[in-house]
């Protein structure tokens, strides 16, 4: 299933504290495809249905759509904070990133 490293939840532990919205979950899903390869989404979320599936990581309750589990077996969310930005970002080692004309995947 997806972890969630010590700086990712930590982060995401104080942006549900900042908008109260201590009772979401974080939910994880496959956005799309592109020529860089597979897109991921996350948004907080308090509604869940009968094709998803929950489970904690470092404290938090993530939720995945059954349908992705399997894309997002081995998925690791991170927070970066760099001079160029910071934001969460997630790498999956079961996709390859295989980029075509776009260029700029790296």
């Amino acid at each position: 299933m997806v972890e969630i490293t010590e700086k990712a939840a930590a982060e995401i532990k104080s942006l549900l504290e900042s908008e109260n919205k201590t009772d979401h979950a974080l939910r994880v899903f496959v956005a799309g495809m592109s020529c860089c390869g597979v897109q991921y989404g996350m948004s907080l979320d308090n509604e869940f249905g009968e094709d998803d599936v929950t489970f904690d990581s470092q404290g938090i309750k993530i939720v995945l759509n059954k349908n992705d589990v399997d894309g997002l077996s081995e998925a690791t969310i991170d927070y970066i904070d760099s001079p160029n930005g910071s934001g969460f970002i997630i790498e999956n080692s079961k996709t390859s990133a295989g980029c075509g004309p776009c260029g700029g995947c790296h």
